[in-house]
């Protein structure tokens, strides 16, 4: 069993990596060579832009390469309660800029010639309790008549022409949902950007970040010193550098996944016959769907902690036995892959972009990155090209979360009042 994404041990290694110094100036330095940080490079640079790309690491190392791979639309969260919270019109406008980044993902595979195996699939959410379809139920009648007529409610007894599963009570279908290899996908989206210009440096973080006396900004890298014109913060999660203000308002949470041998078609033709993107309503979630050479990927927050090798291994047992009781016909199928990646949460799970002390920055997925931060790279170039009012986050206000000043040393208890709710309700 490899410790390691799936996603990224089976993609290209990047190849456009500059060889060029770290130095200079630049129209733009975008911190972070995630899906945001590559789709707004990409964009920048078709506008003509001088772009540079610091990565403390290398391209789609962190997030963007250790997710699920699914390119979902609609909310982590229900759409009648945001309805309820925001209004009817605001809800639906957000909805739709879900549906705009799948739309995004889709056009660049495209445009682009990205090999990762696009694919709109549909997704399938699953009522964990009987209640939970209920709710599901209400949900949908609400998001066929104000947001998305392309969703239907799957009843218990349908439930089995969509799933090989006992353990679920019903569910709701979004059609305009997809997926794909997101770890050739981002490999690809950066690969594209280099062609049109953008300089990549991988390995070089960002440590230092000031305003330069003659405007602009100075980016300090241990590799040498930029002059930007703007600066685009696309790290999420990052603990390198001076982002100690994001990083009180972002609770990295523990996200693990574990990825099956390859399976028989057969198989898969029982336990996923319409090879959805499935996730269930529980607060600790669990998602699974099928990857493109026939392996069944299977994660979700099995324990609120950080990622690192132990810690990965312990919620890989987890997942493993939740595997069992969702598919007990895979129950001593063997492990390929196990791995963690730390997930950008905010406190009511909705990105936040936007500018401060003249930096820009895109970041808070909460576990719905993969097209909303495609999304948002393009965006945030327009953003930065003087087109404030695209950014569908631009009037949403971010307080520090109380007592959050860097490690989260509340995870534990946030766990545990999450598995006492999916208990209780």
């Amino acid at each position: 069993m490899k410790l390691t994404s799936y996603w990224l041990d089976t993609a290209p290694p990047f190849s456009g990596a500059s060889k060029e110094p770290v130095a200079g100036k630049a129209d733009v330095v975008v911190i972070g060579a995630g899906l945001t940080g590559a789709s707004a490079a990409l964009a920048l640079a078709k506008k003509g832009a001088r772009v540079v790309v610091c990565e403390a690491e290398t391209v789609g190392n962190a997030a963007s390469g250790r997710n699920g791979g699914m390119c979902n639309n609609g909310f982590a969260q229900d759409y009648a309660a945001m309805s309820a919270k925001l209004g009817r019109e605001r809800a639906t406008q957000l909805y739709h800029s879900f549906d705009a980044g799948v739309d995004l993902v889709e056009r660049l595979v495209r445009e682009e010639g990205i090999d990762c195996s696009f694919a709109r699939t549909g997704k399938l959410k699953l009522a964990a309790k009987p209640e939970h379809f209920d709710k599901l139920r209400r949900t949908q009648e609400l998001l066929a008549a104000e947001a998305d007529p392309q969703t239907r409610i799957v009843s218990p007894a349908d439930l089995p022409a969509e799933l090989g599963s006992r353990r679920y009570f019903g569910g709701m279908i979004f059609e305009k949902s997809a997926g794909m290899h997101v770890g050739r996908f981002v490999t690809g989206l950066a690969e594209a950007a280099a062609r049109r210009g953008a300089q990549f440096h991988q390995h070089t973080p960002v440590v230092g970040l000031r305003r330069a006396s003659g405007g602009g900004h100075e980016v300090v890298t241990p590799r040498g010193r930029l002059h930007a014109d703007q600066v685009l913060i696309a790290s999420g999660i990052s603990g390198v550098g001076p982002l100690g203000w994001f990083r009180r308002r972002i609770v990295p949470v523990g996200a693990f996944i574990i990825v099956t041998e390859p399976l028989g078609v057969d198989v898969l033709d029982r336990i996923l016959p319409r090879r959805r993107m499935a996730t269930d309503t529980k607060n600790l979630v669990n998602y699974f769907r099928v990857t493109p050479d026939n392996r069944l990927l299977f994660g979700g927050r099995a324990r609120f902690a950080v990622s690192n090798p132990r810690s990965d291994l312990k919620s890989g047992v987890i997942l493993q036995r939740a595997l069992a009781e969702v598919f007990p016909e895979l129950a001593k199928v063997r492990i390929d892959y196990c791995w963690g990646g730390m997930v950008d949460m905010t406190r009511d799970r909705l990105p936040r972009a936007g500018e401060r002390n003249g930096v820009h920055y895109s970041m808070g997925y909460s576990g719905h990155g993969t097209q909303m931060s495609t999304y948002m790279g393009a965006v945030m170039a327009e953003v930065m090209g003087g087109r404030p009012e695209l950014n569908p986050w631009k009037d949403f206000d971010w307080p520090a979360i109380p007592g959050h000043f860097g490690p989260p040393w509340f995870l534990p208890l946030v766990g545990a009042w999450y598995r006492l709710q999916d208990r209780l309700h």
